[in-house]
C-alpha cells in the first residue's frame, strides 16, 4: 500500500499527554490497516518549546526515529540529547516525555506495537 502524504490523516493534540504546546500527528497508517497489533504509525511534529508528557508504555514498545530537529528524551531517571538520525526504543512499562529543546520543528517517526495476549 502506499499513501501520499495529502491521503494521510492530520491531527493536532494540544497538550499531548499532559505536555506542552499543541503536537501535530500525521498518521502514515491507522492501526486497523496492520494484521499485527500496531498501535500508532505516525510522524510526530513538535515545535520549538512543545512537549509530550511523560507517560507510561505498559503492554507495548514504542520506536522513534528523530528524522529533524533536536530535543530531550526523559525516562523518568535521566534526561538525554536527542538529534536527527537517533533510534529511540522504549517501552516494557517504563515511562517517557519528549521536550523539543531546539529552535526549529522536532520530527519524530513513532510506531506503537502492542505485546500479544497472554496465553495460558
Amino acid at each position: 500500500m502506499i499513501r501520499s502524504p495529502e491521503q494521510m490523516a492530520t491531527e493536532q493534540r494540544v497538550g499531548m499527554r499532559g505536555g506542552a504546546g499543541t503536537v501535530t500527528v500525521r498518521h502514515l497508517f491507522q492501526s486497523h490497516e496492520f494484521q499485527a497489533p500496531v498501535r500508532l504509525c505516525a510522524v510526530l511534529t513538535l515545535p520549538p518549546g512543545a512537549t509530550i508528557g511523560l507517560h507510561q508504555h505498559a503492554s507495548e514498545d514504542e520506536v522513534y526515529l528523530v528524522t529533524r530537529g533536536t530535543g530531550i528524551l526523559e525516562d523518568g531517571a535521566s534526561a538525554k540529547p536527542v538529534k536527527a538520525g537517533d533510534a529511540i526504543l522504549t517501552g516494557r512499562g517504563d515511562s517517557h516525555a519528549v521536550r523539543n529543546s531546539g529552535p526549529s520543528d522536532l520530527e519524530l517517526l513513532a510506531v506503537i506495537v502492542q505485546y500479544p495476549p497472554a496465553t495460558t
